[in-house]
């Protein structure tokens, strides 16, 4: 639970949950009973007992107060509003960068999305030129579709003019009449390396060979970084200029459209795959043959590391199966009439595993039975379907992810819909509802319900807080890319409305050239 911010992070739940103001002051008024009973319980015969059992009562009185109809609208702003324009001198690129810097983003689409804003930030850095970022055809996907195939290349490279240079290859160097190909020297960045280690390291080697490639570029830039601007201009890549191709904001905005022609929906992340699975050594509920592959691929992909079950699932550390996703919904408030739209990957268990999760909530959907255009069909796992997956969870009325540990898919969408104004999250918290399923299944279930409510209460439900470790700044990029209109901080101040205007007239000012056009802006090879 996020403990900054709690006298405000209360007052948004008993906002969105405690269903009006008749229920707000009749918990006011039965707090100041209790209160006033515990301070003259040494001189008054209640005794401890009783008193408990007043506390219990309140807890239960104010969880059956949650409505469920309240989280299809956004969470609370408290005064927030996403920006994430420059609020300090922030000069254009400059014309004559110091050499080109080429990057391959391993991983799948979301965790390659990361590694192009931290690509974008480096060349800021070092006052580099940016080859437009490599995307790697891996395995699992087996998808070599690249930037080109699924950005729109034209508004990234315009969103972002007033940062970096970027060019779409390195043009051809010419030196004593020959034409020169320049590749760039290669180099393995450090995993979450410092500010330092670029330009003290990587700049001059850059400056010597006119070019760098970094391979792998997964998490090679430290996300906590000391600079607002820095931060900021992370966001900008994320939120506005890594934009998908026109073909797929158009299937995945029919796909939202034909969803919410039936009212709201919601969107869930069922991270129930083998992949995690075996990452998070949660065996014992399969078959031995599925125990048996699970720990087979958790040998090929990860780490030695001893796991026993039972105590991963008693601190929330598996993923949970899409029954329990399904009961806390219950739980909550949301009835069998609810649309769900499953963003997921091959379910792993098949049917026995998704059938009481139906059972609970028949109206279910995917990107491929409501695609009418039939281009999913074929590319299910590939690319195509998991940006189309990702538009269609950030639109949602309500996004639920099942599992945030190493789940970029889920955890850069937490942070796009918290920018994207606020949009609510159902989080679970593991750790307090593993205890609660453990004895619903040994057969101590009496008070079920309200104590998933009572867990859920200590959760985020999508409105501003404190960025906490481990929570990465892709999660959570508050308050560095959010302002006030009037805010008790300065530093928290909106920035002008006039800001694009400035960074446009320092931009000309500078003789930039059109940022669409891929011809050289670095010295001449020949000069070094």
């Amino acid at each position: 639970m996020r403990r900054a911010g709690e006298i405000g992070h209360r007052r948004r739940q008993l906002k969105q949950w405690s269903g009006g103001i008749k229920a707000k002051l009749l918990i006011a008024a039965i707090f100041v009973v209790v209160c006033t009973f515990s301070l003259f319980s040494s001189r008054s015969t209640i005794h401890s007992t009783t008193r408990a059992e007043l506390l219990r009562w309140i807890v239960a009185e104010f969880v059956r107060s949650l409505n469920p109809d309240e989280l299809w609208e956004t969470a609370p702003s408290d005064g927030w509003k996403p920006n994430s324009a420059p609020r300090s001198e922030w000069p254009p690129p400059p014309s004559q960068t110091n050499g080109y810097l080429r990057v391959r983003c391993n991983g799948g689409l979301n965790q390659q999305r990361s590694a192009i804003c931290n690509a974008v930030l480096a060349a800021r850095i070092m006052n580099a030129t940016l080859v437009l970022p490599e995307l790697d055809a891996n395995s699992f996907w087996h998808d070599d579709s690249g930037f080109q195939g699924i950005y729109d290349v034209e508004h990234f490279i315009r969103t972002l003019k007033y940062d970096v240079q970027i060019v779409e290859t390195i043009p051809d160097t010419h030196k004593n009449g020959k034409i020169k190909k320049l590749k760039g020297h290669t180099m393995h960045p450090p995993r979450d390396a410092p500010i330092s280690w670029y330009t003290n390291v990587a700049l001059p080697l850059m400056k010597e060979h006119g070019a760098v490639y970094m391979t792998p570029f997964s998490h090679r830039l430290a996300e906590e970084i000391d600079n607002a601007e820095y931060q900021r201009l992370r966001c900008r890549v994320n939120y506005h200029a890594l934009r998908f191709k026109p073909h797929i904001m158009e299937l995945s905005n029919a796909i939202v459209s034909t969803l919410r022609a039936q009212g709201h929906f919601m969107a869930i992340h069922l991270r129930f795959e083998m992949d995690m699975l075996a990452f998070a050594g949660c065996f014992d509920i399969f078959t031995p043959k599925e125990q048996k592959e699970l720990r087979a691929y958790r040998e090929k992909n990860f780490a030695p590391k001893k796991l026993v079950y039972k105590e991963r699932r008693a601190i929330g550390k598996c993923p949970l199966t899409p029954e329990e996703v399904g009961l806390i919904l219950r739980a909550i408030g949301f009835d069998n009439k609810t649309r769900i739209y499953l963003a997921a990957g091959e379910l792993y268990g098949g049917e026995r595993f998704m059938k009481p999760f139906r059972s609970l909530f028949p109206h279910l959907e995917n990107h491929s039975t409501v695609d009418t255009t039939g281009q999913l069909a074929k590319n299910t796992r590939g690319l195509l379907g998991s940006a189309v997956d990702y538009m269609v969870c950030l639109l949602a009325d309500v996004f639920m992810p099942t599992y945030d540990g190493p789940s970029n898919f889920a955890n850069n969408l937490l942070g796009h819909r918290l920018y994207y104004g606020f949009r609510t999250v159902i989080k679970p918290d593991r750790k307090a509802l593993a205890p609660i399923f453990i004895d619903r299944e040994e057969g101590r279930g009496n008070g079920f319900e309200e104590a998933v409510r009572r867990a859920m209460l200590k959760t985020s439900f999508g409105g501003p807080h404190k960025r906490i470790s481990p929570e990465s700044f892709y999660t959570n990029s508050w308050p560095e890319c959010f302002c006030q209109m009037s805010p008790k901080n300065p530093a928290d101040k909106c920035p002008p409305e006039n800001t694009i205007q400035i960074l446009h007239s320092q931009f000309q000012s500078a003789g930039l050239d059109d940022p669409t056009v891929t011809k050289s802006n670095v010295t001449d090879g020949s000069d070094r």
